[in-house]
C-alpha cells in the first residue's frame, strides 16, 4: 500500500477514549500515540497483527475506519514492524475523516473479531 492509496486505514482505541473524542469532536490519540508524537494507524493487512500484538485480550475496544485522503499532509507512511510502511498521523484525527467506528469484540478464540470487509 502506498501513500496514494484510497483504501481505508484503521485505528484501534479503547471505547472510553473514542467516546471522549466524539464528545469533543477531536481525537488526540491514546497515551502511546501522544508519547510517540503521532497517532498509530494500520492498513487492513496490518490491523489484525496490531490487535494481537498491542491489544491481546483487551475488551471494550473500538475499530475506527479512516479515509486517508481526508488526512492531508499530516499522514506519513513510515517503516515500522518488520520494515513495513505504517500510516502515522502527525496531529489530531478529525472526525470528518472517520468512515465508521464500531465495537471490536474478542471472540471465543481470544482473538478480536474484525468486520468481514477487512481482509
Amino acid at each position: 500500500m502506498t501513500a496514494m492509496s484510497s483504501e481505508p486505514i484503521y485505528k484501534i482505541a479503547p471505547r472510553a477514549l473514542w467516546e471522549e473524542a466524539e464528545s469533543t469532536k477531536r481525537f488526540e490519540g491514546a497515551p502511546i500515540d501522544r508519547a510517540d508524537g503521532y497517532i498509530h494507524l494500520s492498513t487492513a493487512a496490518q490491523v489484525r497483527e496490531t490487535a494481537a500484538k498491542h491489544f491481546a485480550g483487551a475488551t471494550d475496544l473500538v475499530l475506527i475506519g479512516v479515509d486517508p485522503a481526508r488526512l492531508g499532509d499530516a499522514l506519513k507512511w513510515e517503516p515500522s514492524r518488520g520494515g513495513q510502511l505504517f500510516p502515522h498521523l502527525y496531529g489530531p484525527l478529525a472526525l470528518e475523516a472517520v468512515l465508521f467506528a464500531e465495537a471490536l469484540p474478542v471472540g471465543p478464540s481470544g482473538f478480536h473479531i474484525f468486520p468481514a470487509s477487512i481482509r
